[in-house]
């Protein structure tokens, strides 16, 4: 058995007006997992970084520009029984701090704006349930002693 990580997963917040909302993504019904809502997600290509990808992926999900990129202290994973391996998934977050029209890809039929408690209960996998809860916890509480390591240098997607 092998470990892979040729994925990333990425979550995506505005805050406005002092409320903090997180974007969910629902998949188009004739993609694998149909109907199934979930944060943005994608392959890595070749040797490509996992940062740039989730970059790629949210704008080629979304159409957003982001404002701020976090590295999630998660890593999500799943055991794969066809290619008998373990995938590795390094999550991110993206900030957004106007209000972007989201333009969906085919990928995916529809989004939803939410709390982090709203958006969680669409959520069908625990990892990604996880993820909005480390989320919430850097996002949302000020004194907060768990720090994000923030990705400065990502101009030029």
């Amino acid at each position: 058995m092998k470990i892979v990580s040729n994925m990333i997963e990425a979550h995506l917040i505005r805050r406005l007006n002092s409320k903090t909302e997180y974007l969910a993504l629902k998949r188009s019904p004739d993609q694998i997992y149909p109907n199934l809502w979930q944060p943005i997600t994608g392959k890595v290509n070749g040797d490509e970084a996992g940062f740039r990808a989730a970059l790629r992926e949210l704008t080629e999900e979304t159409g957003i520009k982001p404002d701020r990129m976090w590295v999630v202290p998660n890593i999500n994973s799943f055991y794969n029984p066809a290619g008998d391996y373990i995938s590795m998934i390094p999550v991110f977050l993206f900030e957004i701090t106007s209000d972007q029209a989201v333009k969906l890809s085919d990928e995916h039929c529809d989004f939803f704006w939410g709390t982090q408690s709203e958006v969680r209960a669409l959520y069908a996998w625990p990892g990604q349930r996880l993820s909005t809860d480390i989320i919430s916890e850097f996002t949302e509480k000020e004194d907060n002693t768990l720090k994000f390591v923030e990705i400065t240098a990502f101009d030029g997607i």
